[in-house]
């Protein structure tokens, strides 16, 4: 385990070297500064200390990686390396995106830019969340297009993949859902260090504002909207920090849903503080702002899991203890 000094040591070295990588204007080989970092060394050693760390350092920053892959690559029991995506399910959605018909395996989903390198393999999760296979599939096999969407630049491909089923490999029936959690955790930091930025960048604004005569941060409206912001991130680095704490399907759900409903938040609220230059391509807000739209659809969205937390508490007739106080 990381200890407290070691933890904001590390904060601090990634969002640095992240920080240099862009100003550099080499800000599509962040992956490589995570490889210079032992990204993978830290994430066998101390996962939760990893992904906090380096998916917050990812949004604060809005920079563009694939430690994703091995988040999800690790949960479902294979060597994470750098030539091995995985296939996200399709936008709003965790089912597994693969399955298993007439002897082959067919699948449509999502994966990150890692995807659109020459010579890799992409690992496709079939079947249902509690009967999963696995198999990993040529790239030779595999059709991808950039997704343009709201946020171009974020590397996400729109896959349609296809293989041979006497390659698949039956998973543990819990492995797919412990996969979706820790994924969910970490698309959450993601969306958590970009609201952090938002605020920032919003704050800083109405410090620097100045209309009749005095800064708009003393105006009381102004307040309002700083401090509602401020209280919803603190809210989802409360729910974030009870997933690490008490780790399970369900919180990490949470969790998540809580991230997209922040990001909304955050966003109207940073953008009324900022006003016209907020809806500006100049201004750097408008960047964070689609990187959390393009994030809060992956692995779920907040939409769609409260639905689901929904039925299934209908189903059961019960209120699960999600924390123990």
């Amino acid at each position: 385990m990381i200890g407290t000094g070691e933890r904001a040591a590390m904060d601090e070295t990634v969002r640095g070297a992240i920080a240099d990588a862009l100003a550099r204007g080499d800000g599509a080989d962040v992956d490589g500064v995570l490889a210079g970092l032992a990204w993978l060394e830290i994430l066998d050693g101390d996962r939760d200390a990893a992904i906090e760390i380096v998916f917050r350092a990812l949004g604060a920053a809005n920079a563009t990686a694939t430690p994703l892959d091995d988040v999800l690559a690790s949960a479902l029991g294979h060597e994470p390396r750098a030539d091995l995506a995985v296939l996200l399910p399709r936008f709003a959605a965790w089912q597994p995106p693969g399955r298993i018909a007439d002897g082959d395996v067919e699948a449509d989903g999502v994966a990150t830019a890692r995807v659109a390198s020459a010579a890799r393999q992409i690992l496709v999760v079939c079947g249902t969340e509690s009967e999963p296979w696995s198999v990993v599939v040529p790239t030779n096999d595999v059709e991808a297009q950039v997704v343009r969407g709201v946020d171009p630049e974020s590397g996400l491909r729109a896959v349609r993949a296809r293989g041979m089923r006497s390659s698949a490999a039956r998973l543990d029936a819990a492995a797919w859902c412990s996969a979706v959690a820790l994924g969910r955790r970490a698309v959450a930091h993601q969306i958590e260090g970009a609201c952090r930025a938002m605020l920032d960048l919003a704050r800083s604004h109405a410090m620097e504002r100045v209309q009749f005569g005095r800064p708009i941060a003393r105006f009381q409206a102004v307040r309002h909207r700083l401090a509602d912001t401020l209280v919803a991130v603190e809210a989802l680095e409360a729910a974030l920090a009870a997933a690490r704490e008490q780790p399970s399907p369900e919180t990490a759900a949470l969790a998540k849903a809580i991230a997209g409903r922040t990001a909304q938040t955050v966003a109207r609220h940073c953008q009324q503080v900022l006003a016209g230059i907020g809806f500006t391509t100049d201004h750097r807000f408008h960047r964070y702002l689609k990187r959390t739209m393009a994030l809060e659809g992956l692995l779920g969205s907040a939409d769609a899991i409260v639905l689901d937390v929904g039925r299934r508490l209908l189903a059961d007739r019960r209120v699960p203890t999600l924390i123990e106080l």
